[in-house]
């Protein structure tokens, strides 16, 4: 128990890259404690590993990993979006992406499944030839599809993949989000933007639909006191029109 904790610490220390005497001082031990149960020579009380989870931000999903290391049950629930005691959360995300109408938003879970989706989105989805509640990253990987419907596609990977980089780094390391960058980059074959030009205030992903072009930023929105690991891990991503055009077109599709 006690060497599996240790090393679960030290691959999250070094995830973080900080090194003992900075994981001490921020969780208010003393180095030489987080060196004796990296080590297995120190036990840590439960409130113990919930301070260095909570010190080193280790998300809910793993957090469990760490109290059961460390001979502890598991507080973290994983509960499915249709349960009973997930009713207000569900109305909350309903509530959201319906308000957004007409322009498109979706509720997402860590690997990028389309959890809900509102009519602005679905309409939009099924105008490209996209069927309802996809997977976006095995859509973004869809090099072929996504280059004829995304005009600036190639700005789109880049900024794709630092959020995939962001996102995985977070968790920890996520196998599906590293194959993701990995097969995004390569995608890329090179390509980077203009370090030289000067950048507008947000970059704009320009979809072709039917013969128009839509031009979409986006916004992400997370729950702030999740204790369940679904919760913790969906998003709720809205986008915006960048142009009037956009706006009308959207506007005229979901009346």
């Amino acid at each position: 128990m006690q060497n599996s904790f240790g090393t679960t610490l030290k691959d999250w220390r070094n995830q973080r890259r900080m090194s003992q005497m900075d994981l001490g001082l921020a969780a208010n031990v003393s180095a030489r404690h987080i060196s004796f149960l990296e080590t297995g020579r120190s036990f840590p009380s439960r409130p113990m590993v919930v301070q260095l989870c909570e010190t080193l931000e280790v998300p809910h999903n793993a957090r469990n990993t760490f109290l059961n290391a460390a001979g502890y049950s598991s507080p973290y629930r994983q509960r499915n979006l249709e349960e009973d005691e997930m009713a207000d959360v569900r109305r909350a995300v309903e509530w959201t992406l319906e308000r957004h109408d007409p322009f498109p938003a979706f509720a997402l879970d860590r690997h990028w499944n389309v959890v809900k989706a509102n009519k602005a989105a679905n309409l939009m989805l099924s105008a490209t030839g996209i069927s309802e509640n996809p997977n976006l990253l095995n859509l973004m990987l869809n090099t072929e599809l996504m280059g004829e419907l995304i005009e600036n596609w190639q700005q789109v990977v880049h900024h794709t993949i630092i959020r995939l980089k962001t996102e995985n780094t977070f968790l920890g390391g996520d196998r599906i989000l590293e194959k993701a960058i990995d097969d995004l980059t390569e995608s890329l074959n090179g390509w980077a933007p203009d370090a030289h030009s000067e950048l507008p205030p947000l970059i704009s992903a320009r979809y072709r639909m039917a013969g128009q072009t839509l031009s979409l930023f986006s916004t992400i929105a997370q729950f702030g006191t999740a204790e369940d690991i679904t919760i913790s891990e969906l998003k709720i991503e809205m986008l915006f029109p960048a142009d009037e055009q956009t706006r009308q077109i959207l506007t005229g599709l979901v009346s």
